[in-house]
């Protein structure tokens, strides 16, 4: 079977996504353009080898309209025979991308392709495209009591795991610490490439702690939504939830034989895949059975896993998924996650991979895990092995 290999990874430095942020002047094409084309410049890549670009973008309206993959794969210079296409799984969207692409070059439909994401949060704001409309349409025949946004479903994971507001604040305090310390150690230098003059995460706070958490107050309280979940503690609140942002990342991917005759180093390759679908009122907690799935079918068990990147929508994900399979806590987002390093939606997938295998280099070890909670109850997970 082809073997499909990561031989690059980049991101964007992360901005926060509202008018003002560091990357807010720049339009998502160009964020996206420049930073598909770093990556092939740094390879010394011809990009005519490029047989397709698969984006993730879930806002697919206003600046990120008409196919944001094509648009920017013709702005970063690259031949017009090269073709784009944009995908949303919500917030796995990256990484669905990141499937896809591997998946193609295994069935030997691609020798060479770029996985990618991006998301302009100040640009394009979180649920603008069903503004006016009317999404979920017959959907409430089989959820009559309606379902909720992401945060309430947050909170009744906290909840229902018992997880209180320290807990929840301790977490997101020392995720900014993680990202603050690879930052001052310049682990992220080789991952980041300046896009505007913007070369540092702008939503890492290094002086975040527990007491300056305490003090901020829950963003999603409701009396109506309490009283059908009485378990809710209200919890959430913007300083243990991932801030909005605006980033982009991409990675190369080919068959191991194409990337030896180009005379370019694999860095990773694909293990093993796994995506599922999960309770939608929930909603977050998909990342449970997603991994579960994708051990099964690798054969691996937790302790054989070095590394793990389970997106930081909100701390009460990571927290749960750690309760429920004792994973050791150092090796769980080690350079901080999405409450420190943003979530760009539809680029966070890629960004996510990006960071876990520049880990597993550093440290030397074999094998990372990775999952993302989606919007309608879903999850991704991927196994890497490092080469």
């Amino acid at each position: 079977m082809t073997t499909a290999v990561l031989v690059d990874l980049v991101r964007t430095a992360s901005g926060r996504g509202k008018p003002g942020g560091a990357l807010s002047g720049v339009h998502p094409v160009d964020l996206l353009a420049t930073t598909i084309k770093t990556l092939v410049e740094r390879n010394d890549l011809d990009p005519a080898l490029i047989e397709d670009v698969i984006a993730g973008c879930v806002g697919q309206v206003r600046d990120q309209a008409v196919n944001i993959a094509r648009i920017a794969a013709l702005a970063a210079g690259f031949p017009e025979a090269v073709p784009g296409t944009t995908i949303d799984r919500q917030c796995g969207s990256s990484q669905q991308a990141a499937h896809f692409a591997a998946q193609g070059v295994i069935a030997d439909a691609y020798d060479v392709v770029i996985a990618c994401g991006v998301e302009s949060m100040s640009r394009v704001p979180m649920g603008v495209s069903a503004k006016g409309g009317d999404p979920y349409g017959p959907l409430a025949v089989r959820y009559p009591d309606g379902l909720v946004n992401q945060g309430v479903g947050a909170e009744i994971i906290a909840g229902r795991c018992k997880l209180d507001r320290t807990a929840l604040d301790e977490y997101s305090a020392r995720s900014h610490q993680r990202a603050a310390e690879a930052a001052a150690a310049g682990l992220f230098d080789n991952e980041i490439i300046p896009v505007g003059g913007h070369t540092a995460d702008e939503t890492v706070r290094a002086t975040t702690t527990v007491e300056g958490l305490g003090n901020l107050r829950p963003s999603f309280y409701d009396a109506g939504i309490g009283e059908r979940f009485p378990e809710i503690g209200w919890s959430i609140t913007p300083g243990n939830s991932s801030p909005l942002t605006d980033g982009a990342s991409a990675v190369l991917i080919m068959s191991e034989e194409k990337a030896t005759a180009l005379g370019l180093r694999p860095r990773a390759r694909f293990h093993t895949f796994a995506v599922t679908g999960s309770d939608p009122l929930l909603m977050l907690t998909g990342v449970l059975p997603a991994t579960q799935k994708v051990l099964d079918k690798s054969g691996l068990t937790i302790d054989q896993i070095d590394a793990f990147e389970v997106n930081e929508a909100f701390a009460s994900v990571p927290l749960a998924w750690l309760h429920e399979f004792g994973a050791d806590p150092a090796t769980l987002n080690p350079r901080g996650g999405a409450i420190a390093l943003g979530h760009a939606l539809g680029g966070s997938g890629t960004r996510l991979l990006t960071t876990m295998v520049n880990y597993l280099e550093a440290t030397g070890g074999r094998y990372g895990l990775q999952t993302m909670c989606e919007g309608g109850g879903m999850a991704n997970a991927t196994i890497i092995e490092r080469l």
